[in-house]
């Protein structure tokens, strides 16, 4: 089995913000984010288990649930009863929103008012280490959300700033303001849209490492296929999604057919392979669909996981050979993607 389980993740010499994190991050919506949330303890089990793993890089948000329950609130609770937990773990939270509303708003006192409201219900059990917009204001420029988040550091009330779901020229008029600690974007197997458009391009020359958000490709990587729209609960938002619908699952579910034989072959399970490939692009000189070749700077993939068997089967180190992602190169080359990442009305609120 061509793993490595003995808590490698923290040897990759990846920093955000002058502080260590694994080269695999742990991403927190499921556990406040759903009809059903997990129970507490759950919770903490998974979130223990993520640390305890190197998974330190957490990522949570003012978004994740609603304004009376949120990562926020979990987050309080979770360090209150490990306080020596706290300084181990670099917290990113996204919010930008109107409160309790999923508009987005960029501007001064909103972003405050995030910020502050996040603070205060932390309560000084955690800091925010970095801070981001889950969503560019179209109606306020990004020089400006950047400009009062650099003021906010500088308060010391935020540690850095974060970028979310942003095009190429967004995250470059950006660091022109101040310096952009991760750009936190979708990136796995069914979604390689940021290798193509300048978005990783541009992170890796401005030196800003990606946050891989869904790497497991919205759970289509994970656990048993899914064959049919059909099979997927009605209380689920994928049952919407362009990409899990019938007329396309057939063809998208190719690629992960071939995953799976790779991780077959490898005594692996297939989401360990769709993080491999994810992580594995980092530093790795590829050739765009222009033809273009781009070396990739650092990516983290943040899988989310609300069991701690499921935080271990993540955050376990699979490593797969140069020829294995040519291999790979060579299915996404053939099987190109079908459908949309989102539902119409949720594009409307991304760049790009």
């Amino acid at each position: 089995m061509d793993t490595k389980d003995n808590n490698p993740i923290m040897s990759a010499h990846i920093t955000l913000i002058n502080k260590p994190v694994g080269a695999i991050g742990y991403g927190m919506m499921g556990l406040t984010w759903r009809k059903e949330p997990p129970p507490q303890s759950q919770a903490f089990e998974a979130m223990s288990t993520a640390l305890d793993r190197g998974a330190n890089f957490w990522n949570g948000g003012e978004i994740y649930g609603t304004p009376e329950r949120n990562s926020c609130h979990l987050l309080n609770e979770y360090f209150t009863k490990y306080p020596d937990q706290a300084d181990k773990v670099v917290l990113s939270i996204k919010s930008g929103v109107k409160m309790g509303q999923m508009v987005p708003d960029g501007s001064e006192a909103n972003v405050r008012e995030n910020v502050a409201n996040c603070l205060r219900i932390l309560d000084g059990k955690k800091s925010i280490d970095i801070f981001e917009c889950a969503r560019v204001d179209p109606h306020v420029p990004i020089e400006e959300t950047v400009r009062v988040l650099g003021e906010l550091v500088k308060e010391g009330k935020i540690g850095g700033i974060g970028l979310s779901e942003v095009k190429a020229s967004t995250i470059e008029r950006a660091a022109k303001v101040h310096p952009i600690a991760a750009v936190e974007v979708e990136l796995s197997l069914w979604a390689t849209d940021i290798l193509n458009n300048g978005v990783a391009a541009t992170c890796a020359r401005l030196d800003i490492p990606i946050a891989a958000y869904s790497p497991l490709s919205r759970g289509a990587l994970t656990g048993v296929t899914i064959r049919r729209n059909a099979d997927i609960s009605d209380n689920d938002p994928r049952k919407n999604f362009p990409r899990f619908q019938d007329d396309v699952l057939e063809h998208n579910n190719k690629i992960t057919d071939e995953v799976e034989k790779i991780a077959h072959r490898k005594g692996v399970t297939k989401g360990q392979v769709a993080i491999a490939w994810v992580r594995g692009l980092s530093g790795r000189t590829i050739q765009t669909q222009d033809g273009e070749l781009v070396t990739l700077g650092t990516i983290i993939p943040i899988p989310g996981a609300t069991l701690a068997d499921r935080v271990i089967e993540n955050s376990t180190i699979v490593e797969l050979t140069d020829e294995e992602m040519s291999e790979i190169a060579e299915v996404l080359k053939n099987n190109p993607i079908k459908g949309n990442r989102y539902p119409d009305h949720w594009l409307a609120t991304l760049e790009g």
